[in-house]
């Protein structure tokens, strides 16, 4: 059991206290927005077994067919144990295009094309949101932390430091594209297979553990449906008051009459 699902004994108290709680709803928050241990096998698992298979016996087809079958596996036991499976269905339809794509071109470097591209995307998405004052990491999390929206308005802090993780993501995975499309256009195909493999995880976790340490320092969210559920039963204690105050009303004036 980690440190991010293992109850504690007792409450913290004091500020320290309340530091602690922060940086485990953040770590909590982050484990679950991104899959945890669970979400990085399914990303890698599928690509590691097509780059074995395909340094072995140079076969695309069988390579293809066996990181798809492996990825449909993973969904599989995802819907057995009644897990989330948004993460391995992603990872279904990015095997899926890739093997599409080689098989269309016959090139097993192909199948590495989609996921390419995809992390160009989002290394963009994150720069040109984050310079139009909506970092997508904070689109990202804000449900997660259920503030929604609110720190785009109403904190400050928190919006600076989901401006900052931005930043680290677009700046990694554009470094991470940095080094695959060179290869992908000049590189030997097995090289630049495990080379991909071998970039999935650790860009990843640098760019979570930035994350992590810069929502750390950031104030706490505000949550939204809270003050929502606070707002609910406002409005139904006024309700409840106004009737009480007309029956009673209601009464004196009988007793008067």
């Amino acid at each position: 059991m980690t440190s991010l699902d293992k109850p504690t004994d007792r409450e913290p108290t004091g500020q320290d206290g309340q530091d602690v709680t922060d940086k485990s709803v953040t770590e909590a928050a982050l484990f679950e927005a991104f899959g945890g241990v669970r979400g990085m096998v399914e990303t890698v698992l599928p690509g590691l077994l097509f780059v074995s298979i395909f340094t072995v016996n140079k076969d695309l087809h069988m390579s293809a067919i066996a990181a798809l079958a492996v990825s449909l596996v993973l969904v599989a036991v995802r819907l057995v144990m009644k897990g989330t499976i948004k993460h391995a269905f992603s990872g279904v339809f990015g095997v899926a295009f890739g093997v599409v794509f080689a098989m269309m071109t016959g090139n097993a470097k192909d199948f590495y094309l989609p996921g390419m591209l995809y992390t160009l995307g989002l290394a963009l998405a994150y720069i040109v949101t984050t310079l139009c004052g909506v970092p997508l990491i904070g689109l990202i999390l804000g449900p997660v932390f259920k503030e929604n929206l609110s720190w785009r308005t109403r904190n400050p802090g928190r919006k600076k430091a989901y401006g900052k993780a931005s930043w680290a993501w677009g700046l990694i995975l554009l470094a991470k594209c940095a080094i695959l499309f060179p290869l992908y256009w000049w590189g030997d195909t097995t090289q630049f297979g495990w080379v991909l493999v071998a970039l999935k995880i650790p860009p990843f976790l640098l760019a979570v553990w930035l994350t992590w340490v810069f929502l750390a320092k950031a104030p706490a969210p505000i949550d939204v449906f809270a003050e929502m559920e606070e707002a609910e039963r406002q409005k139904e204690a006024d309700r409840e008051q106004a009737e009480a105050a007309r029956a009673e009303g209601g009464a004196r004036h009988r007793r008067e009459a």
